[in-house]
């Protein structure tokens, strides 16, 4: 078979490589509109505060690795523009020569992932105005912070914007973030959100909430950004207010898009169209708490979607299991961490909820008295399901959020969870884990 791969990055990539380890005759052909393959996204904002050295090591495999090690035709600075999907052919520009190309598939992965949002502000082609997906973006970040700048504005409180309000702060910036929500770190329940506005504080970032951007002022770059409530002046400006699938191409072709416009696929990454495949942050996941197909784009889900692509296109069945919501962040001296749903999206499906709040501490109390932990948890109201918990502390909170993350795959209930023979001993745990504590209050 000719299988055509459009993206070259976490879903596309791993997808070619489970067609090289379970297959063999198949030509893969994978079309990419970048310069670099196959690198953790999730990376890049460690390279601007120099936790990570360069970009050069958030690289898995280059173009040419791919190449001449696994013999996949890795075509880079190529942009598909146009599916056909009856005669099975992809079109698209060469942006390396400036040519048009057309290329015929039997199989069609699309794995195009998803662009950052940029709203039409007035004065957003202004110079020192950025958004950050690629090792490019960062490049030209790094450039621009290396001149004359001191006041940076971040856009949108999500988590790349307190990743880089944490970086930009740890390189010596002042940091202001504008989010026209009421509270940073939005998928938290507003009595989690309290602890980041803190830590936010306590590192001096100034944030202005429930403002929305209007225009960017400056002659050749930004100086000023105006508000619905005022105006700040900044010499830098990331824009970090969410991202889009990155599907528009498609238009016409008959394929089945859904929340936010990302593309529908059943268990086995299958799109409405035969032979006609979709993996990673252009497609939309199953959520195994919500019972329904949801949008949530994250590294981990596109590699396990790609695999999961790669090994369906060969005709090896392997379902995508679905997610549970899990994300987890680093904000200076806190963990960020939360799996499943939260209150306010129990509310929109219409779950009746039951919720637990305590305050513990990530060891035995007379061990670490000052490494608290704050758990929540979510539970439904008749069948006492877990639906979700968030987790925020500075030790121990990464363990106890994939313990909730499994429990939440296995739908247990706050019963089981209490259950559970989870380890002890004093400088890692109390008696009874935090998890367990907040399970064992439930009504």
């Amino acid at each position: 078979m000719k299988i055509v791969i459009i993206g070259g990055d976490a879903a596309g990539m791993s997808a070619a490589m489970q067609i090289v380890r379970n297959s063999e005759g198949h030509e893969i052909i994978t079309i990419e509109r970048g310069e670099i393959t196959s690198y953790g996204q999730c990376g890049l904002p460690y390279v601007v505060s120099g936790d990570v050295e360069s970009t050069e090591d958030l690289v898995a495999r280059t173009p040419e690795t791919f190449q001449n090690k696994y013999g996949i035709d890795v075509r880079t600075l190529h942009e598909v523009t146009k599916v056909d999907c009856d005669h099975k052919i992809v079109y698209g520009m060469n942006h390396r020569t400036g040519e048009e190309f057309e290329q015929k598939y039997n199989r069609l992965l699309i794995a195009t992932g998803a662009d950052p949002i940029l709203p039409p502000w007035d004065g957003r082609d202004l110079k020192g105005i950025f958004s950050l997906k690629t090792i490019p973006d960062v490049q030209a970040i790094m450039d621009d912070l290396s001149h004359d700048i001191q006041n940076v504005t971040i856009i949108g409180g999500g988590y790349i914007g307190l990743e880089m309000a944490e970086s930009l702060v740890e390189i010596g910036k002042n940091v202001r973030i504008i989010d026209r929500g009421k509270q940073l770190a939005k998928i938290f329940d507003e009595d989690m959100g309290r602890l980041i506005h803190e830590e936010a504080e306590n590192h001096g970032i100034q944030f202005n909430l429930g403002e929305s951007v209007e225009e960017f002022k400056g002659q050749d770059r930004v100086q000023t950004i105006v508000t619905d409530k005022g105006e700040y002046d900044s010499d830098f400006v990331l824009v970090a207010v969410g991202v889009t699938p990155n599907t528009a191409f498609l238009e016409g072709t008959g394929i089945a898009k859904g929340i936010k416009d990302a593309i529908e696929v059943n268990a086995f990454m299958e799109t409405s169209i035969m032979h006609i495949y979709a993996a990673g942050d252009c497609a939309t996941q199953f959520h195994r708490v919500k019972q329904r197909s949801d949008y949530v784009p994250l590294g981990t889900h596109a590699n396990k979607q790609g695999r999961a692509a790669g090994l369906n296109i060969i005709g090896k069945r392997k379902v995508f299991q679905g997610i549970v919501g899990t994300s987890i962040l680093k904000f200076f001296d806190l963990t960020l961490a939360r799996t499943g749903i939260s209150e306010k999206e129990a509310e929109q499906e219409h779950l009746p909820f039951r919720k637990i709040l305590i305050e513990s501490t990530h060891a035995a109390g007379y061990y670490s008295k000052e490494d608290p932990l704050t758990v929540k948890l979510l539970y439904h109201e008749d069948s006492r399901k877990l639906l979700g918990g968030q987790i925020i502390g500075k030790q121990g909170t990464d363990k106890r959020l994939d313990v909730l993350a499994t429990a939440l795959y296995h739908e247990m209930t706050v019963d089981e969870l209490a259950d559970l023979d989870l380890a002890y001993a004093p400088p890692y745990n109390s008696v009874w884990d935090p998890i367990q504590q907040a399970a064992r209050r439930a009504e």
